[in-house]
């Protein structure tokens, strides 16, 4: 007898799932009901599609040889029936069946399984803001009452922004969260033209990355044309005869013609919630290894389960299309009868903002500290290739490790220079609890036009290793900007060259060249805080040894030097 197979959810992990198991089982009867009218698009590409690197929104959803898996695909190419427009309303456990209801003709009915599979990915999480149109202040309005309100969470939402755009009734946009979709929209839309105002409530965007991260994108978003304003809560739209025109924050008035929600996602696990299947505190149906509910005839897969961090084996939410795509596959081949696990991920992330590439990987300190790790990191800007090949660009590493084991614990990376195979590395080394000395081991290829002698990944994991080891002590830009707010006594000495600190330099700072530091050295007061600063890092811990070899005590070397200084500068 033939498996009935049925996939609720057909954007990521559905299709996937449904796809590898007619590979394995030519003979099981798959069906995969879809709210949707679209199926298995590649939603991480709609803000490519709304800026127009990508130009027709099919292409999200072709095959690489240009084959469109709609309905007639799944069901003539794969025999996979698909039930789009379809809502499912209620699992009945106990007789094995969905109940469903046409979203088009309200027709209601109901289909068998003898395995089911959640794969209902997200839904958008949107904060508490009300609305009003200014014309009739009585009616009260959610953010979605009002025209040219928008969130992303499907091609349809994608092809209304890009309306928007294309018949030129917006020019300001203002973004509702600084998090990694808020921050790919501001591309694409600048990319048309428009002003764009990004409002978030947290003290940092991109919470994805520490604050000290965090701040040199946005600053670099800023120098952009973006207007970036942080600890900023929104409050109401106001509109007028039924059109958005400004947003209401806690601290001021924004005015605009469109307004992007991108505030984040949280699991869809509703239908999982009303059959009585265990779902995690934070949200999230929980998962064992192969990808089972808490009831074994039903998995689950994608944006909607809950899976382990496997850096420190805490339950996490990571919704990202690429974790989807394996899950998928993994609760295929179990279906088939297959012993396939999925152990977990770890959080990887990579994504453009204009220029720069942004990527992580693992976890970031406070999130290490507050699981009672003793973090150590270090903070390195260096070219992504030979400094002296023409096209070098730079690229700001974090490497975090914890400080008993040496064991790396996450990393994060920015700048407009190449990124991807530096986090590929590392994420390859955070599988397998590698340690800070392996980086420094690592045999990774070297040619001028690829990559310096010492590769920038080596050079952040050599200076970890300088802090775990004693020959160096840092200090974060953050809390040097700290104790100059708070007027303590210490110096912050620059030993960059003179035509580098008259060019910029930072307020307070005294110049001496490290050339001339040693026969200066008398002139420093051996009881007072001294903080070296240079370009990047490198000159600053030269002067730092300089100084400990004298009889300095307190003495530290600013992590990432200029390069990492996101505050007030002199010119």
């Amino acid at each position: 007898m033939n498996n009935k197979v049925v996939i609720i959810g057909g954007v990521a992990a559905g299709p996937k799932v449904a796809a590898k198991l007619r590979r394995l089982d030519p003979e099981a009867e798959i069906t995969i009901i879809e709210k949707g009218k679209f199926l298995s698009y590649a939603g991480c590409g709609l803000p490519y599609y709304i800026g127009g690197e990508i130009k027709e929104y099919r292409e999200l959803m072709e095959t690489p040889i240009g084959v469109m898996r709609d309905p007639v695909f799944f069901e003539k190419t794969k025999r996979i029936k698909v039930l789009n427009r379809t809502e499912a309303l209620r699992i009945d456990r106990e007789n094995k069946r969905v109940e469903l209801r046409n979203l088009e003709s309200g027709e209601m009915s109901s289909v068998p399984y003898d395995y089911l599979v959640l794969a209902t990915g997200a839904k958008v999480s949107i904060p508490p803001i009300t609305a009003v149109d200014l014309n009739h202040p009585e009616i009260s309005l959610s953010p979605s009452d009002l025209a040219h309100v928008y969130t992303l969470h499907g091609v349809e939402d994608a092809e209304a922004i890009r309306w928007t755009i294309k018949e030129k009734l917006a020019k300001r946009a203002v973004i509702v969260g600084g998090g990694l979709i808020g921050m790919e929209m501001a591309e694409s839309l600048a990319k048309s033209g428009l002003e764009i105002t990004i409002l978030e409530v947290l003290p940092e965007i991109l919470p994805i990355l520490d604050e000290d991260m965090g701040i040199l994108v946005r600053r670099y978003c800023q120098s952009e044309g973006v207007n970036v304003r942080v600890g900023e809560g929104v409050q109401r739209l106001e509109g007028e005869e039924g059109v958005v025109k400004r947003v209401i924050t806690d601290k001021g008035s924004y005015e605009a013609d469109m307004v992007i929600i991108a505030t984040g996602f949280k699991p869809n696990d509703d239908l999982a919630r009303k059959a009585g299947l265990e779902v995690g505190e934070r949200g999230g149906i929980k998962v064992d290894l192969f990808l089972r509910t808490s009831d074994p005839y039903i998995y689950a897969a994608g944006d909607c389960v809950e899976i382990e961090n496997l850096v420190c084996g805490q339950p996490a939410y990571m919704p990202m299309g690429s974790l989807a795509n394996k899950q998928g596959r993994v609760v295929a081949m179990n279906l088939a009868g297959r012993r396939e696990v999925f152990r977990g991920a770890l959080n990887s992330v990579i994504f453009k903002v204009f220029d720069y590439t942004v990527a992580r990987s693992g976890l970031g300190v406070k999130q290490a500290q507050n699981l009672g790790y003793d973090v150590e990191y270090s903070l390195v800007p260096a070219p992504d290739r030979a400094h002296y090949f023409p096209g070098a660009k730079q690229v700001i590493i974090k490497l975090i490790a914890d400080k008993r084991s040496g064991r790396v614990l996450g990393a994060q990376m920015i700048g407009k220079g190449e990124v991807t195979k530096s986090i590929y590395a590392l994420a390859t080394l955070l599988n397998y609890q590698g340690k800070v000395e392996d980086i420094s081991n690592l045999d990774l290829p070297y040619a001028p036009p690829y990559a310096s002698a010492i590769d920038n990944l080596c050079l952040a994991a050599n200076v970890l290793r300088n802090k775990l080891e004693g020959d160096m002590a840092g200090i974060s830009p953050q809390e040097v900007e700290r104790k100059r707010k708070r007027g303590e006594d210490f110096i912050l000495l620059d030993v960059r060259t003179p035509r580098e600190y008259q060019n910029v330099r930072i307020p307070g700072s005294v110049l001496i060249p490290l050339s001339e530091l040693p026969a200066q050295v008398d002139e420093l007061p051996a009881d007072k805080e001294i903080v070296t600063v240079c370009a990047g890092g490198l000159r600053g811990y030269e002067a730092y040894l300089i100084l400990k070899s004298q009889g300095f005590r307190k003495v530290m070397v600013m992590d990432g030097g200029m390069a990492a200084w996101p505050y007030e500068v002199e010119r």
